[in-house]
């Protein structure tokens, strides 16, 4: 497939990239600064835009099969909220202007239901620090929502992601749709190397087309 990546040199970002290439993929990688991109390869095509434009978006986007959004405006940025909500909003607006049909955007874990109608976001020992940004990513799943021209996707990952050492991709996760999923010892987690192997899995299989899902071990 031809697939655009928009926040390519990212935490999760970067490990999309280097599994969409391992499967064979075209990857247009899109970035502030993509040349900040460190791996190399003939199947990858570096843009630079400015999320925060849709017509930025639409120009980079251009011409592939589907797009993958692991836009994150940045933990220490005081102003995360507002600038994650504008940016994944410009972003769908983009991909719709460019006229490619599937979008799967990375949210985060904040919104799962730990308990009926109660999400973790809410729960009282989350952490204070993070709170913004999981609230623009919870806030902003309400809005895809509603979104009809688009197969969009919205990916939470597990509570818990640490970054893999070398060898943590093992190709194996769960899937769960509104809920964590959690493993035999009652923890939510996944390293960056399996999410991006869920993400390309979904791009290739679109098993959750217009829904939220989350994975884990």
């Amino acid at each position: 497939m031809k697939i655009a990546l928009i926040g390519a040199t990212g935490f999760v970002g970067s490990k999309v990239l280097e599994e969409l290439v391992s499967r064979g993929h075209h990857v247009t990688a899109i970035a502030r600064n993509p040349e900040k991109v460190s791996l190399k390869s003939d199947l990858i095509t570096l843009k630079p835009a400015d999320v925060m434009k849709p017509s930025e978006v639409s120009d980079a986007v251009s011409g592939n099969d589907a797009v993958i959004s692991a836009f994150n405006p940045g933990w220490t940025n005081p102003n995360i909220y507002n600038d994650s909500i504008q940016g994944c909003k410009s972003i769908q607006e983009g991909v719709k202007r460019s006229g490619i049909k599937r979008l799967l955007v990375v949210g985060g874990a904040g919104s799962l239901e730990v308990a009926p109608g109660v999400q973790l976001v809410d729960t009282p020992g989350f952490p204070e620090e993070y709170k913004p940004g999981a609230s623009a990513a919870r806030d902003y799943l309400d809005i895809i929502k509603t979104e009809n021209e688009l197969d969009w996707t919205f990916l939470s990952p597990a509570i818990e992601m640490h970054q893999g050492t070398s060898g943590e991709r093992n190709g194996v996760y769960r899937t769960g749709l509104d809920t964590p999923v959690f493993n035999e010892k009652g923890r939510s987690i996944i390293s960056a190397e399996d999410l991006a192997v869920a993400i390309a899995d979904e791009i290739e299989q679109s098993n959750f087309i217009k829904k939220r899902f989350t994975a884990a071990y």
